[in-house]
């Protein structure tokens, strides 16, 4: 009991014990159960009662009530709730804090995840061609757009749609198109698509907010017609990358991104920060058998446009979007985090029996 309670914290145990999460008599031997880990980038003050961030619905809807402390990681703490088995952490912005927190929470010896899935809640950006803000995207696959060779823009050759290349390759459209998986490292994941499938299935009848500030805000974008329809659940790809951009001439280069890599078959809809290193430290893990990527499930939630509205300059974009609080989109966006999330999270969590072995196939 003592090596326990150094572990997981006296609060934290007693809470358990009482609650039912686990018995005195098992809780030597056993680690904590966990059957899905929902993973946040950010929390904007605490984790409950203000202004929510990613993290804060889920700690007070699912809610999430037991704290356990999460030494040497960003936010210090986790969240975990005994009935349903779910654990919440908040990784920190940013591809290195999602990297080492989830690098962390696999090796923590209070826990066993073989089983477990993960959960991604996060919110993004969203290209007007693909879609407006405060819907919600389930990501078939995640591009890397943070991992390229640059020309400066004042020297790019007059033939060149922008100045990215491939790592291994000297020109845009290197043909053949380098590995996706290399020493030179990875440039696309590609996730379990009948669980996607399963998890859009789930919630793509779901009716979000249409609020009149989501209204004001893709009346705007004229000549976009999906832009311009009100938020729903989706399902298209992601590209990650540390470099928060913005504009109409870097959203060209995403789209082409996305098609080169992924050999045309996919499209642009949300961008981010964190996906790739969140992929990249399941997929290390699973390595040693300590997870399952087959297990994972990136949904963003669309915050705010990566490119202006005609008539409008990307540095006046850059100028609304600069602060999260300021997102065109951002509590829309963060509601509907945990309102599509949390579907699936409660669906497997509560239906163990049926998804503890078998990976759900779609509806």
């Amino acid at each position: 009991m003592n090596r326990l309670k150094t572990l997981l914290g006296a609060t934290a145990l007693s809470a358990l014990a009482v609650s039912g999460g686990f018995s005195c008599a098992s809780a030597k031997n056993r680690p904590i159960p966990v059957r899905v880990v929902v993973v946040t980038t950010f929390e904007l003050g605490k984790d409950t009662g203000d202004t929510p961030g990613e993290y804060q619905n889920w700690v007070e809807k699912l809610p999430l009530s037991q704290e356990i402390p999460a030494p040497g990681t960003d936010h210090d703490v986790m969240h975990y709730n005994p009935e349903l088995h779910v654990l919440g952490i908040a990784s920190g912005e940013g591809p290195e804090h999602m990297a080492s927190a989830i690098t962390a929470l696999v090796l923590d010896p209070r826990f066993d995840l073989k089983h477990a899935y993960f959960v991604l809640a996060g919110i993004g950006g969203v290209d007007p061609k693909f879609g407006t803000v405060g819907s919600a995207v389930w990501a078939p696959r995640v591009i890397n757009g943070g991992l390229s060779h640059l020309i400066d823009p004042r020297e790019i050759p007059k033939s060149w749609p922008d100045g990215f290349t491939p790592v291994q390759g000297s020109v845009p459209d290197e043909n053949p198109r380098p590995p996706l998986h290399s020493v030179s490292g990875d440039m696309v994941y590609t996730f379990n698509p009948q669980l996607v499938q399963w998890a859009y299935g789930l919630t793509k009848n779901m009716t979000l907010p249409d609020t009149p500030g989501l209204q004001a805000s893709r009346a705007r974008y004229k000549g976009y017609p999906e832009a311009l329809k009100a938020p729903s659940v989706m399902v298209g790809d992601t590209i990650s990358g540390e470099t928060f951009w913005v504009g109409e001439k870097m959203n060209a280069w995403a789209e082409r991104w996305v098609r080169y890599w992924t050999d045309n078959q996919g499209t642009l809809a949300t961008t981010a920060e964190e996906d790739v290193a969140f992929c990249q430290a399941l997929a290390a893990q699973a390595k040693a058998g300590r997870v399952d990527p087959q297990r994972a499930l990136i949904l963003r939630t669309t915050s705010n446009f990566d490119m202006q509205y005609p008539g409008q300059s990307a540095a006046e974009l850059l100028a609304e979007e600069a602060h999260e609080g300021s997102y065109s989109a951002f509590i829309p966006s963060v509601e509907a985090a945990y309102t599509v999330g949390s579907v699936v999270v409660r669906e497997l969590a509560t239906h163990w029996d049926k998804y503890e072995n078998t990976i759900p196939q779609p509806l």
